[in-house]
């Protein structure tokens, strides 16, 4: 079938991404889906910075590219071998799917699947078909969903069903912003309520992480920014105290668990050094493969320190999911207001500078309404 999606032509153009175009809107062809896979028609899709380091060269992948990985949308068709879902259903779209036979996937998410890691390197689905061209020419998929588009064949493995009361925005973002961020505070922090937690970075993830240590009711929550303006953010989210990188180190603030989602060598540095005696710092954020930070071993031992690496909140997508949809529908995690705007496929190259400025949150591409471009950009 013939589709419309976001095609990554060439990494590393230069900014601004407006004028250099690095993502061109395309028709292209899409197969059918095959017996463990199923086709979507997609309805919403965040942006993410996953989809940024694609784009400015961070993660170097193979190109063109079919991008987009945070994304919901409606089953169309199913595959002979899928028995547990239908057309009509709802879904939500995880980047990392899991095979359930290797050792990493019995490891209750704090290992990456390692067939769904090589799929996703490679640019294929979770079996190693690929279902895109253009033209005759092979187009990757990203992570396993390209969500880009207005319909998607993906493994099995990669949806999550949710009810239809989760409004398709709030769906795609809790399929990565919200499974990453808060799987970082209940799956590898794991604070009790009287313990205190500090965010570093307020992106998608970072809020994410802030509002589900809300939702949790723990007693003293930190958040750390560079911008006053998702500081302030954060207050309204129900961040007990805010600060900027420089005033945390020169008041020396500190915290028993302390969240970096950044994906910055110096924010992690940040998060290290503000975490307290015996403490943890859980390290969420994606930076480039050659950043390199430094840290005092003597540190580590003495003080009795913790470092955790959170890939995709160290989830298992089919149990969390539903968890984070039941807290929004129980208004104790309000999703929307992770949500900066809602933008049109066609504004995709100016939403990536508005997300390498740090100007947004998370902006989702929404299919099923009509948008003029730039209708809610700034």
């Amino acid at each position: 079938m013939k589709i419309t999606g976001a095609v990554l032509e060439e990494i590393g153009r230069p900014r601004p991404f407006a004028e250099s175009k690095p993502i061109s809107i395309t028709e292209l062809e899409l197969s059918a889906p095959g017996p463990t896979e199923i086709l979507v028609r997609l309805e919403a899709a965040g942006i993410c910075h996953s989809d940024l380091s694609v784009v400015d060269g961070n993660r170097v992948r193979p190109v063109p590219m079919l991008l987009g990985h945070e994304a919901a949308g409606r089953v169309v068709e199913v595959g002979a071998d899928v028995t547990d879902l239908r057309p009509g259903q709802r879904v939500v779209m995880s980047f990392l799917p899991r095979c359930e036979q290797c050792a990493n996937c019995a490891a209750d998410g704090r290992l990456p699947c390692t067939a769904g890691s090589k799929s996703n390197g490679e640019g294929t689905l979770l079996h190693g078909s690929m279902h895109l061209s253009r033209a005759g020419e092979t187009v990757y998929h990203h992570l396993g969903v390209s969500g880009f588009a207005s319909h998607a064949v993906v493994d099995r493995a990669s949806a999550v069903p949710v009810d239809d009361d989760i409004p398709a925005d709030i769906a795609a973002v809790l399929g990565c912003a919200v499974l990453t961020g808060g799987g970082a505070v209940l799956n590898a922090a794991k604070p009790g309520p009287e313990d205190s937690i500090m965010i570093v970075g307020l992106g998608g993830v970072g809020m994410a992480a802030l509002i589900t240590a809300v939702s949790q009711g723990i007693s003293r929550i930190v958040a750390v920014d560079t911008l006053d303006v998702k500081l302030e953010h954060a207050r309204r989210l129900g961040a007990h105290e805010t600060y900027t990188p420089q005033q945390l180190a020169e008041q020396g603030i500190k915290a028993k668990f302390v969240v970096e989602c950044a994906g910055s060598a110096r924010a992690f540095e940040a998060a290290f050094a503000a975490t307290d005696v015996g403490g943890t710092t859980i390290t969420a954020g994606l930076p480039s493969p050659d950043a390199r930070a430094q840290l005092s071993p003597l540190t580590i031992t003495a003080e009795a320190r913790t470092i955790v690496g959170s890939y995709l909140g160290s989830a298992v997508p089919a149990r969390d999911i539903p968890k984070y949809a039941q807290l929004w529908r129980d208004g104790k995690l309000p999703v929307e207001e992770l949500i900066s705007s809602r933008i049109a496929l066609a504004d995709i190259n100016q939403a990536m500078d508005q997300l390498a400025d740090g100007k947004a949150v998370r902006q989702v591409i929404m299919f099923d309404a009509v948008f003029d471009a730039g209708s809610d950009i700034e």
